[in-house]
């Protein structure tokens, strides 16, 4: 039993190390794309400073983090096989590969970054950026709840969440736009 609780903090601490690292890399994202807009001398000065942190945190933190909570997770899963057929871990499995999903399609767009194409606006960026935070959400209240969730109120929940998420995006949006003014 005590291995297990090591198994499930490296876990824990990796996949929270994951999210930051997915969090954060989309917001360099951001600033990579607004940064082709500028002068040339400042714009060639910016993306590669980009491309270095963006590299950095990519294969340094964030790759790694991916790896090792599912390595962690897979050793909770050997341990714990009855975990599987919980509807809760099924549900929270389904989470897991929307966030993988998500996590490619990041790795997509910084490679395509990388090479210096730009394929998405900022503001693409900015509401991209709260598919992680919709993920997090998710599965931090099926762990926590696990067979008190209700999923009805669970999946309300999660939609009334991207809405106001969408809403405050809309929000901040006319506020940069009317600062820029």
């Amino acid at each position: 039993m005590e291995l297990y609780n090591y198994l499930k903090s490296l876990h824990l601490i990796f996949v929270i190390t994951w999210f930051a690292g997915l969090f954060y890399i989309v917001r360099l994202f951001v600033y990579q794309i607004e940064a082709n807009d500028k002068p040339s001398l400042e714009k060639e000065i910016l993306q590669n400073q980009y491309k270095i942190m963006t590299y950095r945190l990519w294969y340094i933190i964030t790759w790694p983090s991916a790896i090792l909570a599912t390595v962690f997770a897979l050793s909770l899963l050997h341990l714990n096989p009855d975990l599987i057929g919980m509807s809760w871990m099924q549900v929270k499995l389904v989470f897991v590969v929307l966030l993988f999903i998500y996590h490619f399609k990041c790795h997509q767009i910084y490679l395509q970054l990388q090479n210096n194409e730009v394929k998405y606006t900022s503001n693409f960026m900015r509401l991209w950026n709260e598919g992680a935070t919709i993920i997090l959400f998710a599965v931090v209240f099926l762990v926590v709840l696990k067979n008190a969730f209700n999923w009805i109120y669970g999946v309300i929940g999660i939609f009334l969440f991207s809405i106001i998420i969408m809403l405050g995006f809309k929000m901040y949006k006319r506020i940069r736009e009317k600062n820029k003014s």
